[in-house]
């Protein structure tokens, strides 16, 4: 299985090196999202420093729905999930070579949107283990959900429209644990992260047994 997940990751991030698509797209709107967040609210009252963790987080939810749309893309292109089915590999390890995929790309975009906070907002990263564990956590969830509910929507037969219908709802406490966890860890106070935290920890574990345990019947159905 993780034999498997690892020829699945190295083919996805290879495909990426070479397109650019997350570098040159995914990412520039990530920071779109961020500088029209500072337009629209008043930067003069401080309201940006206050509300950075939750703007953060919603620009990598949006990110990662569409990291997530790529990731199948690239299998729906010439049918090239058909040709994984028939290579024989294991379903857990192709949803966990995608996922693992999904979430490298976001890990980067993530240290992208930490260095625009900063700049655009003003934001001090204070408690950066406490920061650098809650990432990691959520984007293990993140990836996992999406590329669980990407084959839900695929065999759906609507996946691009529905996708971000299906996923935003059961992604939404992965966000607000996140955001909290980070507020916490901005504001000095790095002990109230830790309920916040172990959410994270659960609904990572969650989604990623759910996806190893279910993939191979939600392919077949794609």
């Amino acid at each position: 299985m993780f034999r498997d997940a690892a020829l699945v990751a190295a083919k996805d991030l290879r495909i990426e090196r070479r397109s650019h698509v997350t570098s040159r797209q995914v990412a520039p709107f990530a920071l779109l999202v961020l500088i029209l967040f500072a337009f629209a609210l008043d930067p003069d009252r401080g309201v940006l420093d206050r509300a950075a963790p939750g703007l953060f987080w919603l620009a990598v939810v949006f990110s990662a729905v569409l990291a997530v749309q790529r990731s199948v893309a690239i299998e729906a292109s010439d049918r090239a999930g058909d040709g994984l089915r028939l290579a024989a590999l294991d379903p857990a390890g192709i949803f966990l070579g995608k996922a693992g995929a999904v979430a490298v790309q976001l890990i980067c975009l993530e240290i992208l949107l930490a260095l625009g906070i900063t700049i655009l907002y003003g934001t001090e990263l204070q408690g950066p283990l406490v920061l650098a564990l809650a990432a990691v956590l959520a984007t293990i969830g993140l990836a996992a959900a999406g590329t669980a509910y990407a084959a839900v929507a695929g065999g759906l037969g609507a996946r691009d429209t529905l996708l971000p219908l299906l996923l935003l709802p059961v992604i939404a406490p992965v966000l607000l644990a996140a955001t909290r966890a980070w507020e916490a860890s901005l504001q000095g106070v790095p002990s109230e992260a830790v309920p916040w935290l172990e959410l994270l920890a659960a609904f990572a574990v969650l989604y990623v047994a759910l996806g190893v345990a279910g993939y191979g019947v939600l392919q077949e159905e794609s």
